[in-house]
C-alpha cells in the first residue's frame, strides 16, 4: 500500500524546494524517469480506476500497476504492485500477482496499448526522524499524450514506515518555504484528461459512507473526509477553468458541509476543530467572486427582457455593464489567487491531519442515535424561525435561509443512514432553500450594483433600470417561498420513523 502526499508548485520555485535545510542531510538522488500508460482503446483500465505504466530508470524497466487510490485532501493511499520487466513497449502480465490480475479480469491483455508518457526529473531525497522514514521526490517535466503537453512541478512525500502524520511535518516545512498547492490529480488523471479520455466536470457532494451502530466519532470524521474530497476535488478545475461557474460553486458548498461538521464536533464533546476560524475566513473571502457569478449569469439573464433596450442605446447599455464585467473579473482572479496561497495549503493539511487523529467521543454513541438528535434539533430551530413565516421581514429571512441551510447539509450529510425515507424531505428542503436563496442573490445583486462607480449619467441611468429590474423580480416572487415553506412542514419526519 503506497502511502503518499503530493503538492504542486511552479517551477521557478522548485529551487526552494532543493536547498531547504529539511533536506541538507541527505544526500539528492537524480533519475531521468520515462514513463509510458497503458489502456484498451475503450479505456477499460481508466473506468476501473487502474493506472498502468511501464517505467524507464536507467537501464531497467519497471512495470507499476496502481489500483483505484483513495484522496483525503493531499494525502493519497493506493493498492501498488511493481515488477522488472524485460522492455517497455508493452506490459508484462505474468510479472502481475493474482491480485492485480483479478482487478484486470475480462480485458483482453492484446488490446493494451500505449495512451500517454510522462517524461521528468526526479530527484529524491530520504530522511527520517528515528520513528519514521519518509522519501521526498521533487518531479520537473511534462506530460504527453495526443500530440500536446502539460508540465510537471510537483512534491510527492511517500511515507516508507511509521505514522502518515510525519508525511504532513514534512509538508508543513516545505511549505513555509515553498508556496506549494493542491493538486489531487494523479499523473495517470491528468494524463487522460489530455488524452481526451476524460472530461472534467465539477463534483458534486460526495455521500459520507457511515452506518447506524459505529461509534459517531467515526462518522464525524467520515463526514469531514466526504468534504474534503469534494473541495479538493473542485480546485483543479476551477483554477484552470474559472469561466465554468460551477468549480466555485461545487467548491463553496464542499466548504459549508465542513462547516457544518465543525459544529457538529460540539455535539460530540470534542472542542471546535482549530481550522474552523482559517476555514469561515476563506468562506468570506470566495463570496464576492461566486455574487457575481450569481448575478452575471442567473440573475442578468432574468431581468435582461424587462430592460427592453432599444437597439440604438445598446452602445450606451454595453458602457454600463463593462464596470459590471470588470468587477466580475476581479473577484474571480482574487478568489484562485487565494487557492494558491500558502494558508490554503496549510488549512487543507490542517483538515487532512486532523482526519488522522483518533476521534474522541466521549458519550461514545451509535451515529443512527446521535443524527436523529442532531435533525431533530435542527427542525426545531429551523421551524421556530419560520413561525409566521408569511409576515417575516428580509432580515428574519436571511435567518431562516441560514437555518435552513444547516439543516439542509445535516440531512445529506445523514441521509445514507435513512435510504429512500428521506427523499421526499430533502426535496421538500431543497426547494425552500432554493426560493430563500434566490431572494438573498436579488438582495446581494442590489448590493454589487449600488458599489459600482457611476462615472457617467447614461451608466448610471442603465445601472438605475438594473435595480428597478431587480425589485420588479423580487416583487414577483414573493410568494413562493410562503408555499414552499407550507410544504416542508407537512412533510414527513423520517427520522422519527
Amino acid at each position: 500500500m503506497e502511502i503518499e502526499l503530493k503538492l504542486a508548485l511552479q517551477p521557478r520555485h522548485a529551487a526552494r524546494i532543493r536547498h531547504h535545510p529539511l533536506l541538507s542531510n541527505s544526500k539528492p538522488q537524480q533519475h531521468a524517469l520515462l514513463s509510458i500508460y497503458f489502456d484498451t482503446p475503450k479505456f477499460d483500465l481508466m473506468q476501473r480506476g487502474i493506472a498502468l505504466r511501464v517505467r524507464r530508470i536507467g537501464r531497467q524497466w519497471i512495470q507499476t500497476l496502481k489500483a483505484e487510490s483513495q484522496s483525503v485532501g493531499a494525502l493519497t493511499s493506493r493498492p501498488e504492485w511493481e515488477a522488472v520487466v524485460a522492455q517497455g513497449d508493452q506490459p508484462d502480465f505474468s510479472a502481475l500477482p493474482q491480485a492485480a490480475l483479478d482487478l484486470l479480469s475480462g480485458i483482453k491483455h492484446k488490446r493494451v496499448a500505449p495512451v500517454f508518457t510522462t517524461e521528468f526529473r526526479r530527484t529524491t531525497w530520504q530522511i527520517g526522524d528515528g520513528a519514521a522514514q519518509a522519501e521526498v521526490a521533487l518531479d520537473r517535466g511534462k506530460i504527453t499524450a495526443a500530440g500536446k503537453s502539460r508540465e510537471i512541478c510537483e512534491v510527492e512525500i511517500e511515507l516508507k514506515s511509521g505514522k502518515p502524520e510525519f508525511l504532513f511535518d514534512i509538508a508543513e516545512q516545505l511549505l513555509h518555504a515553498a508556496p506549494l498547492h493542491v493538486e489531487p490529480r494523479s499523473k495517470a488523471e491528468r494524463g487522460y484528461i489530455l488524452s481526451g479520455a476524460i472530461t472534467p466536470s465539477p463534483v458534486k457532494s460526495v455521500r459520507p459512507i457511515i452506518v447506524q451502530d459505529q461509534p459517531a466519532g467515526e462518522a464525524w470524521n467520515a463526514i469531514v473526509q466526504a468534504a474534503l474530497v469534494q473541495l479538493t476535488a473542485n480546485v483543479p478545475g476551477f483554477l484552470e477553468n474559472a469561466h465554468d461557474i460551477e468549480y466555485l460553486h461545487q467548491l463553496r458548498v464542499a466548504l459549508r458541509r465542513l462547516r457544518t461538521a465543525t459544529q457538529l464536533a460540539k455535539s460530540l464533546g470534542q472542542q471546535v476543530p482549530a481550522w474552523e476560524q482559517p476555514l469561515r475566513e476563506l468562506m468570506h473571502a470566495l463570496n464576492p467572486a461566486r455574487d457575481w457569478d450569481v448575478f452575471q449569469y442567473e440573475i442578468m439573464p432574468g431581468i435582461t427582457p424587462v430592460l427592453a433596450v432599444p437597439p440604438e442605446n445598446a452602445a450606451r447599455s454595453d458602457e454600463a455593464l463593462a464596470p459590471l464585467q470588470n468587477a466580475a473579473a476581479q473577484a474571480r482572479q482574487q478568489a484562485q489567487a487565494l487557492l494558491l496561497q500558502p494558508a490554503f495549503t496549510q488549512l487543507m493539511l490542517d483538515i487532512g491531519r486532523s482526519l488522522l487523529l483518533a476521534s474522541a467521543d466521549s458519550h461514545r454513541r451509535d451515529t443512527g442515535t446521535w443524527a436523529a438528535t442532531i435533525l431533530e434539533q435542527r427542525w426545531q430551530k429551523l421551524r421556530k424561525r419560520c413561525h409566521g413565516f408569511a409576515a417575516l421581514n428580509p432580515a428574519e429571512r436571511h435567518l431562516v435561509r441560514i437555518a435552513a441551510k444547516k439543516m439542509r447539509y445535516s440531512v445529506e450529510a445523514f441521509a445514507v443512514l435513512y435510504g429512500k425515507r428521506a427523499t421526499p424531505f430533502i426535496a421538500a428542503l431543497a426547494a425552500l432553500q432554493d426560493e430563500l436563496g434566490a431572494e438573498n442573490d436579488r438582495f446581494m445583486a442590489m448590493q454589487l450594483l449600488n458599489e459600482l462607480p457611476k462615472k457617467t449619467a447614461a451608466v448610471s441611468f442603465q445601472l438605475g433600470q438594473l435595480s428597478g429590474a431587480l425589485a420588479f423580480a423580487a416583487a414577483q416572487h414573493d410568494q413562493l417561498s410562503s408555499a414552499s415553506w407550507k410544504k416542508l412542514a407537512g412533510s414527513t419526519l423520517f427520522w422519527q420513523q
